[in-house]
């Protein structure tokens, strides 16, 4: 049961994040303290009437809160932070994705992106602030991810799009936002050293690190299928790491349905079959760069 409540409690947090409200305005409204709600977050024995109050609060089903069903997230700070919940237990990740797999990129990655948040909140006038706690939110969300992953170490298998790359190495990590010109040649030069550390990685093949290159066209969603010991998970992800999370919209989805793991599953392993491993993926992403390089 204690294990149950730890479940409600991750899932409250990822739907307050997801609702935008603060803490203190939730427990006022629920008419406990900040620091009950905490500890409801953190696992604490909660009231079937306190769930109830909960969830119309947040605007979602008391079964969603009790991990009965399907979650949907449309912000990607609550998805996000669902996800680094799901990852401290998962044992294998097999993820097919855009360009990159969040948790194998550099620092640097994370600095650029922090920059190119600051510079898009310093231009949205009286959201600015609001843009801005927003982005550190996520980026902090963002950090405990690989930090968790650098601890762990869960096995990875990585499917990333070909035409995907291609864009990254044209453009850079970041997209749909104005940034000046410094901050764009550094998200460019930062987008060509994590094809290389792919590359890197193809060509050593570390023990529980994988990426396979997708050459057709890229897949209409990307989704990761997360192993623990006691559960699967399947999350269907629409945002972007490399996006303000401001300036997203859709709908992300997990889901522990069997049926909906297994016709995924599927998908990945013929993914899988067809993809370009090892030194000869290595080779095709030095190609691509070579050529960008040529070209400019």
């Amino acid at each position: 049961m204690s294990m149950r409540f730890t479940e409600i409690g991750q899932q409250l947090r990822a739907y307050r994040l997801e609702s935008g409200l603060r803490a203190e305005e939730i427990a006022a409204r629920l008419g406990v303290s900040r620091a009950a709600l905490y500890r409801y977050e953190k696992g604490e024995v909660i009231k079937l009437d306190t769930i109830k109050r909960l969830a119309e609060l947040l605007k979602i089903s008391p079964l969603s809160l009790l991990g009965i069903g399907v979650e949907y997230y449309n912000r990607p700070i609550g998805y996000f932070e669902r996800i680094r919940q799901i990852e401290e237990t998962a044992d294998q990740i097999l993820q097919l994705a855009g360009p990159l797999c969040y948790l194998t990129t550099s620092d640097a990655y994370d600095s650029a992106l922090a920059e190119a948040f600051d510079e898009t909140a310093d231009q949205s006038g009286s959201e600015r602030m609001a843009m801005r706690s927003m982005a550190e939110q996520v980026m902090g969300i963002l950090a405990a991810r690989k930090r968790m992953y650098a601890m762990r170490r869960p096995t990875i298998i990585a499917m990333i799009s070909l035409p995907a790359v291609q864009r990254l190495i044209d453009v850079g990590i970041v997209t749909g936002m104005h940034v000046s010109e410094r901050v764009r040649r550094i998200c460019h030069d930062v987008a060509l050293a994590e094809v290389e550390n792919i590359a890197t990685l193809m060509e050593a093949e570390p023990m529980g690190l994988q990426f396979g290159l997708m050459a057709g066209s890229p897949p209409s969603s990307f989704f990761k299928i997360l192993r623990a010991r006691d559960r699967v998970s399947l999350a269907i992800n629409p945002f972007r790491t490399d996006t303000h999370p401001g300036g997203q919209t859709g709908v992300a989805m997990i889901t522990g349905a069997d049926e909906a793991i297994a016709a995924h599953q599927r998908v990945a392993e013929s993914s899988w079959r067809e993809a370009i491993k090892g030194p000869a993926g290595a080779a095709r992403l030095r190609q691509m760069m070579n050529m960008a390089t040529a070209v400019a």
